[in-house]
């Protein structure tokens, strides 16, 4: 099984965060397009300014989990793949370093999180903080290490979190994400795989999954430029390459120094 994060959240227009999370906005940015240096320090910058907001190393923690996607080439193994090598076990050699700070991170977001909403549970900020935090952790569980039962576990944790946060604040569409991704990466599994899983309490259909994707893909903030190539995938999936190939080109533009994005952009050229 492989699952994404969750994490990762509003349009331009609406409100998830405070109006002056400018530095997040630059930091995510930087991530996208693989400047991982800059986007710690931005980061970084922010929870200097902000130091009560989970959101700032939380991000961070994000940094370091895609920097460690991209030196893997997990997404392109992982994605860009038929359904065959998508189910295949072969693990990684993950970066030790990378992995301690990416841990240190999460846990100091959980620790300002946990101590919002023990003062206010609904708390729209500290709900979001928790759910990118369970599906950031659950990408590296199930992606980097292949621990995928465990992965499972936050996925569906992350996605409970997701529901409850969305029924108070449903436009924060980033958390969509969460629900997106455990629906439609499970519904890839064949049949008998799907019918375990849902005894467990996972979710896995395909619709739902992809319609919460398109919700984080057309109004996220944040995680919007993932939701956009976890559909360009789909498409890829579904023969629909014409599709893919207008929503990789729209990423390659937006972000130039993404090599992934120009890689897979060249093979539908």
């Amino acid at each position: 099984m492989r699952f994404l994060p969750l994490c990762w959240l509003i349009a331009g227009i609406l409100r998830c965060f405070a109006a002056d999370s400018t530095l997040l906005d630059t930091g995510y940015q930087q991530m996208y397009d693989l400047q991982f240096d800059g986007a710690h320090r931005t980061f970084r910058q922010w929870e200097q300014q902000h130091p009560e907001d989970p959101l700032g190393p939380v991000s961070d923690g994000a940094a370091y989990l895609f920097s460690e996607f991209d030196r893997l080439r997990v997404l392109q193994s992982e994605f860009f793949v038929d359904n065959d090598s998508f189910l295949h076990l072969s693990r990684l050699d993950p970066d030790p370093a990378i992995k301690a700070s990416f841990e240190a991170t999460l846990a100091k977001g959980q620790t300002l999180a946990d101590r919002t909403l023990a003062r206010s549970p609904g708390d729209e900020d500290a709900l979001l903080a928790t759910v990118m935090r369970l599906g950031l952790h659950a990408d590296y569980l199930a992606m980097v290490e292949k621990r995928y039962l465990a992965s499972l576990d936050e996925v569906k944790q992350g996605r409970g979190i997701a529901g409850k946060l969305l029924t108070a604040h449903p436009e924060c569409y980033d958390a969509y994400l969460a629900i997106g991704v455990e629906n439609y990466l499970l519904s890839l599994k064949p049949a008998p795989v799907r019918w375990l899983l849902r005894l467990g309490g996972a979710q896995t259909d395909r619709d739902v999954g992809i319609a919460n994707l398109r919700l984080t893909a057309g109004k996220g903030r944040y995680l919007k430029p993932y939701a956009q190539l976890l559909l360009a995938v789909a498409d890829l999936r579904d023969n629909n390459s014409a599709r893919a190939k207008r929503t990789l080109t729209f990423l390659a533009s937006a972000y130039p120094e993404n090599r992934l994005y120009r890689e897979e952009l060249a093979k539908l050229q």
